[in-house]
């Protein structure tokens, strides 16, 4: 397999290699113009020249849109292979090319958010482990900050407070997220029309820059959903998974 590095160029004619065949769909061209605005800051998107997920987002650190401290480090956003895809080492080769560039632009190491067990939308932290990432700093419920360090004396990275500082958040359901990953785009419109339906009260929050995302209440400023300041889930909902949530509540 060839790989594929996005360029302002190729951005729109290049499938960007998640769930969502059509080009023109709404929740892809959202994705495309998180990424277009984010080349310019040292964003690498690097896929498999196929039509499937298999592929390797990243970015210096003090770009990413995540509430972490890692200066000097390099920020996995996502390492996705799967489908027919998987079993072939696309994986390891992917975090090569990474590795390779990081060295040679001078980073310190790698950092990627990952969780205490598996789960979706988070990177595996057995396969992480396994290739020497290590967890350096977590957050609650289940989230972990693992590195990956170029030397034995290279700074630990570690999570802002502002996870852990949830005392100002409103009451009810409060709906964080960005554009980053294209589901959003078409599954909070949704969620917020279920709330209005069923009379719950949900605030959402478009996280809409850097600077908002790296003072966000959760470590996945992806999705992060929010009841009373309770973290609930990190898993961007389908209208049937919401419904649970709002009749567990008594909604």
């Amino acid at each position: 397999m060839e790989f594929v590095k996005l360029t302002p160029d190729n951005l729109e004619q290049e499938h960007i290699c998640c769930a969502i065949s059509n080009n023109k769909d709404l929740q892809v061209q959202s994705k495309k113009t998180w990424l277009r605005e984010r080349l310019d800051e040292g964003l690498v998107f690097l896929k498999g020249d196929v039509r499937g997920k298999c592929f390797i987002e990243y970015l210096p650190a003090e770009y990413a849109w995540a509430p972490v401290e890692a200066d000097g480090y390099m920020y996995i956003d996502c390492l996705w292979v799967s489908g027919q895809f998987k079993g072939h080492g696309y994986s390891n080769l992917l975090l090569e090319q990474c590795l390779e560039d990081s060295k040679k632009k001078g980073k310190k190491g790698l950092v990627v958010l990952s969780s205490k067990k598996k789960a979706g939308f988070l990177s595996d932290p057995k396969y992480l482990k396994y290739k020497g990432f290590e967890t350096v700093d977590t957050a609650a419920p289940y989230f972990e900050l693992m590195y990956l360090p170029f030397g034995e004396n290279a700074e630990r990275p570690r999570f802002r407070d502002t996870v852990r500082d949830h005392g100002d958040m409103p009451e009810g359901f409060a709906l964080y997220y960005t554009s980053q990953c294209p589901f959003t785009a078409k599954y909070v419109p949704l969620l917020e029309d279920m709330a209005r339906k069923r009379g719950a009260d949900l605030r959402t929050a478009h996280i809409r820059s850097r600077e908002e995302a790296q003072h966000a209440p959760c470590p996945f400023t992806t999705f992060s959903l929010f009841y009373n300041g309770e973290f609930i889930t990190h898993e961007i909902l389908s209208e049937k998974k919401f419904e649970k949530i709002l009749t567990d509540k008594g909604l």
